[in-house]
């Protein structure tokens, strides 16, 4: 049998926000493809509208890219520390 891991308060909220954050990008993503497939567009250039749209999806898509592409890697900088099994102790160097 297969021992459970208890998940820490910040493990938790990490897999809670990038959860979050990965269903509003395909949110977004689902939104625009589902806007130039089905949607019908004038026979010369592109809607006002859309234009619009495209501007303000542009930077939020971005940004959830970045946020989920940091929070993914946070773990590098130092944000949230590694658990030591029991019975570990750290050795300081002589």
């Amino acid at each position: 049998m297969r021992p459970t891991k208890d998940w820490s308060p910040e493990e938790l909220l990490r897999f809670i926000v990038g959860i979050v954050l990965s269903l509003t990008l395909t949110f977004i993503v689902a939104t625009v493809l589902y806007s130039l497939v089905f949607v019908s567009q004038p026979m010369e250039g592109q809607s006002p509208n859309d234009a619009e749209f495209f501007k303000l999806i542009n930077p939020i898509a971005t940004f959830i890219v970045g946020a989920l592409a940091g929070l993914m890697a946070g773990q590098g900088n130092g944000s949230m520390k590694s658990k030591k099994p029991e019975g570990e102790e750290d050795e300081l160097p002589e």
